[in-house]
This record gives structure tokens, sequence and C-alpha cells, in this order.
């Protein structure tokens, strides 16, 4: 985690070099921004770790009101060739096995940003959301290791970024994938008869605000402890 913070800093600095910041990186030489679309075109795919992740953004309607205003957010996802041998999809009840042997893709995080270009939240979501294959929390934590962006494609800056912030916020995300599972059991007990899974009323199952800076003084703070 101290090594990731370091990373992060060190992403920061050169940057501000260039008076850029992650999101002015990913969307830079992709014209106009849409709502929607991802960014870049065909997101950012590793074909020797199968880590995978793009940006988007939703219209502020609704979603501001409910957790804060946002630019946008990052999705971050593993396809099953980076996966350990021995996970599979959890046995829910409508599973139907994808058509490639590679689409299976499990979602860890989302990272939100302010319009400074700056991370301010981590957030989980349904399955519906991101079109992801649903595996449990217990499953998605033991692959979070395995993404690793270990490209130079669109910024090898970005790349570097945003490995590290899994690294750094592992505990974080660790806590809420296991809320995100909880959410999913406590809202298909008070709705029965739906697919919990696929239901419009269930977006975000689990957020929290961060704090690059403030994790990054905990962490320093836990290593001088321990000394």
């Amino acid at each position: 985690m101290a090594r990731a913070g370091d990373q992060i800093l060190e992403c920061y600095r050169l940057l501000r070099k260039s008076d850029a910041n992650v999101v002015g990186e990913i969307l830079r030489g992709h014209g106009e921004f849409f709502e929607w679309d991802h960014y870049p075109p065909g997101d950012v795919y590793d074909p020797e770790t199968h880590a995978q992740y793009y940006y988007h953004a939703h219209p502020p309607e609704g979603r501001a009101e409910k957790y804060g205003p946002e630019h946008g957010h990052f999705h971050t996802f593993l396809r099953p060739k980076g996966m350990p041998k021995n996970i599979k999809p959890a046995p829910v009840p409508d599973y139907e096995e994808p058509e490639g042997d590679n689409d299976a893709l499990t979602h860890f995080v989302g990272i939100a940003f302010d319009r400074a270009g700056f991370p301010i939240r981590l957030f989980t979501t349904n399955r519906w959301v991101t079109g992801e294959v649903w595996y449990s929390a217990k499953s998605v934590i033991s692959m979070m290791d395995r993404f690793f962006m270990d490209l130079a494609y669109p910024s090898q800056t970005v790349n570097i970024w945003v490995t590290a912030m899994l690294r750094l916020f592992r505990p974080d995300i660790e806590t809420l994938l296991k809320q995100r599972d909880q959410a999913v059991l406590d809202w298909q007990k008070k709705h029965p008869g739906e697919n919990v899974y696929e239901d419009r009323g269930l977006e975000i199952t689990s957020i929290q605000n961060i704090s690059v800076e403030k994790q990054i003084k905990k962490v320093t703070k836990a290593l001088q402890k321990a000394k």
C-alpha cells in the first residue's frame, strides 16, 4: 500500500509538469466528451494480464443528488483468462455461460472523479450496470492482485495510477465488495420474486468517499507504529 501511494504521487508529479490530470489523459485526442461513451474507445485491455478498464460519465440527474456531483468514473475488471483456475461464477439462478471463453468478466470497483480530475469515491455496482458475470465477494477479493495494467496505451502514467489505486485502497475495496454482497441479499429479501441482479432499482451496492492524501497518511502512520 505504501509503494502504491508513492506511485500515485509520482504519477501526479509527472502529470502536473504537463498541466494534465488522470481524466484529461484518458480523454485526450477523442474529441467531444459524450456521456455513456467509453473512453478510450474500445476500453483499455491488457492481453497478458487480462485486466481491463474504461472511463465514462452518466447524466448528472439523480445520481448527483444521491451521491454527490462527479465528472465521471472508471470501471475496473478482470477477464477469465487472468483469473485463478479454481475461480467459478457464483451459482445465481439465472446464470448463463457466455459464448466466449474470456467473456465471464468480473467488476472490481468504480473510481469516481471530481471536475478537477481527482478521485473522490469508490463504489461497487449491481450486475446489470456493467454487464459482468457475478462472482462472490470472496472470489473477487482473491483476484484483486491480478489487476495489473502493463501497457503504454493510452497513457502509461494512467495505467500505473489505476493499478496503484487498487493497491492503496485494497482494504477499503474488500469491505465494499462484502457490503455489495450483503446489499444484494438484503434487496432480494425485500423484493421476493424479482431478479435482484437485473433490478434497476438497485444500482450502487456500496460506496465510500476517499482521499489519496489521507489514505497515504494512514498507511505511513501504521508503518511507523509497526517499527
